[in-house]
């Protein structure tokens, strides 16, 4: 059973509700090396140097500092940064509720999973399945670990937990502004293909089940195989023509009828050139041998 990191209380109008923070997510499913000595083997440890006295600088010489004009700098003792810090209240008071879809996703941030505490129940699955039936979401503080966070309260899609999602304050989330976006129009038939397209490939639930991380998998593998005694050698890359798109039309057109299968096939389909279909089709049989030829190469470089 995953161990509660911390409490709290949910204020939910005049109600509260107790519950317990999980974490949602685990860094140690990520791949990760550690940086060694190439004489010995032995794990470094990390050393600050002073670039002005060109010394080791150990942490009892240290003092943190803020940096208000260039090189410029204000230090504070360790009392006047606590004194800073904000006050965990363990409190996650509800500001409102919203539609869970007004909240546009680049304000998401790290994601734990809250579980009722003992006399919490009844209002936990009362919160739960009131917001799934709304479908909206609760927007609220929380304050720990000396900060205070912007947290959404949302149900699972079966309502039966809650998740809290911390959000970024808007101040952290680049502007829109920022990037080049097009002015170009689409014709109705265009838009019919696409729709069409994303029908044809479209399923109702996500089932992250079906996704695996390959190049985790793959580099995983090689590790193994480097445990062993064996070496690891760079697989050659396919050469691929620079994507170009010609005729959209003619790409959407070639898209459809691949189906689900041909799902991942489908971008490079969009890049192709279009033109004969005769030539298309040799292309598409050259490329499919190629790949067939270039298989057991690559098994064997790995």
């Amino acid at each position: 059973m995953a161990r509660a990191i911390a409490g709290a209380i949910v204020s939910f109008g005049l109600v509260s509700i107790p519950v317990k923070l999980f974490a949602a997510t685990q860094a140690s499913a990520s791949v990760s090396f550690n940086l060694l000595h190439k004489k010995c083997s032995s794990r470094l440890r990390q050393q600050y140097i002073c670039p002005t006295d060109n010394e080791i600088v150990s942490r009892d010489d240290m003092v943190k500092g803020y940096e208000f004009s260039k090189d410029q700098y204000v230090t504070f003792t360790p009392d006047e940064l606590k004194a800073l810090e904000e006050k965990a209240t363990g409190s996650i008071d509800i500001a409102e509720f919203v539609p869970l879809a007004a909240i546009d996703p680049v304000y998401f941030d790290r994601p734990y999973y809250l579980g009722p505490e003992k006399g919490g129940d009844k209002a936990y699955v009362l919160l739960a399945e009131a917001m799934r039936e709304t479908g909206r979401a609760a927007l609220a503080r929380y304050a720990a670990r000396g900060k205070q966070y912007l947290v959404m309260l949302r149900p699972t899609s079966d309502g039966r937990a809650l998740v809290l999602q911390q959000l970024l304050y808007a101040d952290e989330v680049r502007s829109l502004a920022d990037v080049p976006l097009p002015d170009g129009k689409v014709s109705e038939g265009e838009l019919k293909l696409a729709k069409q397209l994303i029908d044809q490939i479209a399923s109702e639930t996500f089932d992250p089940t079906q996704y695996h991380d390959e190049v985790k998998e793959r580099i995983q593998a090689d590790i193994e195989k480097k445990v062993q005694g064996q070496d690891i050698t760079e697989a050659a890359e396919p050469s691929a023509e620079p994507a170009r798109i010609i005729d959209l039309m003619a790409a959407l057109k070639a898209s459809l009828g691949k189906g689900k299968a041909g799902a991942g096939a489908a971008p490079r389909a969009a890049a192709a050139p279009a033109e004969s279909a005769e030539p298309a089709a040799s292309r598409r049989s050259a490329q499919k041998s190629a790949v067939a030829g270039a298989e057991p190469k690559r098994a064997r470089k790995r």
